[in-house]
């Protein structure tokens, strides 16, 4: 089973730093490589760039929240959040093509 996790690319998991945006503010994020291409996947999938999604994101939280911790920690968690409501609908549809 480790092999899975020891066997990754060395490149998913060294960290880049990014600088944008966010309420006229330029700030950096740093993110393992991993995260930043689960980002622009989500970012393709709703027709926007990473930055502006970021940028929504962090819109979003702080309208919700009032606060943000720990940003990069919150894009994180976004993105495993992501993975796992696209893998339970991957498994609803197949499990909806089987009963037809």
């Amino acid at each position: 089973m480790c092999e899975l996790y020891v066997k990754a690319d060395p490149i998913l998991y060294e960290s880049r730093a990014r600088s944008l945006r966010i309420r006229g503010v330029v700030t950096t994020l740093r993110l393992e490589n991993q995260f930043w291409d689960i980002l622009r996947e989500i970012a393709e999938v709703d027709g926007m760039t990473t930055n502006q999604l970021i940028t929504k994101l962090y819109d979003e939280v702080m309208d919700y929240r009032g606060e943000v911790v720990n940003f990069a920690s919150f894009l994180r968690v976004s993105c495993t959040r992501y993975l796992s409501q696209r893998r339970g609908s991957a498994e609803l549809s197949l499990v909806r093509s089987i009963s037809q």
